[in-house]
């Protein structure tokens, strides 16, 4: 009876395993018009006001060109 707990947790942790890498994998991709509003957000930021995400989303932005 332990074993097939045993078994069963395993299988668990794998399966939980690879559904978030698949999650992880499709879940980063910008779509045109988001990357449409970033722009525009990058161009009216403030360099002074601006937080370390925006100031690194804008590079981001600026690298994919």
């Amino acid at each position: 009876m332990m074993n097939k707990l045993l078994s069963t947790l395993v299988i668990a942790a794998f399966a939980m395993a690879s559904v978030s890498a698949f999650a992880g994998s499709h879940g980063g991709a910008m779509s045109d018009k988001d990357k449409a509003e970033m722009k525009e957000k990058c161009a009216k930021m403030d360099p002074a006001k601006a937080d370390d995400k925006m100031k690194a989303d804008c590079k981001k932005l600026a690298e994919m060109k």
